[in-house]
């Protein structure tokens, strides 16, 4: 017993003196954020984020990252653990994942056992005892921070309001006291840090622009109305199975769009007026939580910690904006699942990479041990990965940062549950570089956890070459038989089949 006590003490003061020289890591996410940022796309309307665009510049950006499920316990969980959901078994916003999949290291609580300062603050794991037993208190350093809510900012009344400078002056927007909480724990942890005595893992979770799209006032300026335009696809897809479609229920619970008395069922549409304004307020979110994001990177500039702290910045998944007249997240569709990733690290992407090959959130973590200087993580056991603690089910990107065209995944796999008289449905979906192709299977909760491929209630082919907005169904099309089966093939045999040639083998 003393010598494995005395194992287990020299194994943490190794951690320890190795921890002191390596770099730090600012770890930012947002919350409901789709990929509409400068670097991203360009015009109707041009978006403002000249924060994350110069960051952007200085990193590798991940053009095309997909979650592992577009719903935010369940995507927070997977990127967090490097496991995916059916591993996690995190579907929803009750279930944590301590308790329904396994004793999984997270990305806060790898760098706590090696030495760094875990300081967590906002919206990193999805908050509550269900969720998260309270921000899963074994992965941070010192107490959690959140900001102070406030009922005006935080209720159900309104689906989006601009505050005025009078009023956030005297009560603070929850992201404002968020970036402010950074600010100050970055001038008490800098120090230490700078003089390479204790590195520090610090993750600030912004709330925005999840609803209700509350921000100042004055980003409205960026949005001019005549500037605002409706989606150019306001429909449902042609031939879309019905257990495809979410209802949106999360918009519909604010009191202004209740008032309205939509059913949220498809080709249904909510009110020009109302659409128009919502995605004008969801851009000046955008913008607002750009302009924090900023402070806080300032701040590390200023402290003279820019040159040795790792950034990631990350949204948790997409969000549907009024396409296909669908609203929220909750589905399989692109909008929902492609959200912006990009990755500093100081020394290797100082100049910029750009790539346009298939990444996924699970692949956040390994990443970050390895461009840390750690040892690489080892991938899962396919047999059952339930009782180990330390492994990935992503790939870390450092090559990609070497060479950004190389041969790398063959595709992103997705999924996302439905219930149907009582049984649970499972949408699983898998993106090539011309496909989205998903299957909703009848799937098989305890003890498998795994779907049954032959009970079938609706699949989707979508051909991105011709079809970027998903807006046919070819599922079904004689034209695109062989495309099917060869998409089936690719889903059915699952991620580990579509790792990058040569890394994983």
């Amino acid at each position: 017993m003393r010598k494995v006590l005395r194992l287990v003490v020299l194994c943490l003061i190794v951690n320890f003196m190795q921890a002191k020289s390596r770099k730090n890591i600012l770890f930012l996410v947002a919350d409901d954020m789709r990929p509409d940022l400068g670097v991203y796309r360009s015009g109707d309307p041009v978006i403002h984020t000249p924060n994350l665009d110069a960051l952007a510049g200085k990193s590798l950006l991940l053009k095309k990252a997909y979650v592992q499920q577009a719903y935010c316990s369940p995507s927070r969980t997977s990127l967090l653990t490097g496991r995916r959901p059916d591993t996690t078994h995190v579907y929803d916003l009750v279930h944590y994942f301590r308790q329904s999949g396994g004793n999984f290291t997270t990305i806060p609580q790898y760098f706590k056992e090696r030495g760094y300062n875990s300081i967590g603050m906002g919206k990193i794991f999805h908050p509550g005892r269900k969720a998260s037993e309270f921000d899963d208190p074994i992965s941070w350093s010192r107490p959690y921070f959140h900001s102070d809510e406030n009922e005006a900012y935080q209720g159900r009344k309104h689906s989006w309001r601009a505050v005025s400078k009078d009023e956030y002056n005297d009560k603070p927007l929850p992201d404002i006291q968020l970036a402010n909480k950074a600010i100050e724990v970055l001038r008490q942890v800098g120090p230490a840090a700078k003089r390479g005595e204790q590195p520090f893992f610090m993750a600030v979770g912004f709330y925005k622009p999840h609803l209700p799209f509350v921000f100042p006032e004055e980003y409205l300026s960026l949005y001019p109305p005549e500037n605002i335009k409706l989606p150019k696809n306001g429909y449902i897809p042609a031939h879309m199975p019905p257990i495809a479609w979410s209802k949106y229920w999360e918009l519909l619970i604010y009191k202004d769009i209740a008032e309205l008395q939509v059913s949220g069922q498809p080709n249904t549409s909510l009110p020009r007026d109302v659409v128009m304004n919502l995605r004008r307020a969801y851009y000046s979110s955008i913008s607002f939580i750009d302009n924090e994001v900023g402070r806080v990177l300032q701040e590390l500039k200023t402290l003279g910690l820019e040159d040795n702290t790792i950034v990631s910045f990350l949204g948790d998944h997409g969000w549907q904006l009024g396409e296909h007249g669908e609203w929220c997240k909750h589905t399989n569709f692109e909008d929902a699942l492609h959200a912006p990733m990009m990755i500093r690290v100081p020394g290797i992407t100082d100049g910029g990479i750009v790539s346009e090959r298939l990444t996924e959130f699970v692949d956040l973590f390994p990443t970050l041990v390895e461009s840390a200087g750690f040892t690489p993580l080892t991938l899962c056991s396919e047999v059952n990965s339930t009782k180990t603690i330390l492994c990935r089910e992503g790939t870390s990107l450092m090559p990609l940062m070497q060479n950004p065209t190389r041969k790398w995944k063959s595709a992103a796999f997705s999924q996302y549950p439905r219930y149907l008289n009582g049984l649970l449905i499972m949408g699983y979906s898998v993106r090539n570089d011309k496909f989205r192709y998903t299957e909703w299977v009848q799937f098989n909760r305890k003890p498998s956890f795994k779907p049954n491929w032959n009970i079938l209630y609706g699949a989707e082919l979508y051909d991105h070459t011709t079809d970027p907005g998903e807006n046919f169904n070819r599922a079904d099309e004689a034209e695109y038989h062989d495309h099917r089966v060869t998409l089936m093939g690719l889903l059915h045999k699952g991620w580990r089949n579509s790792l990058p040639p040569a890394l994983e083998k």
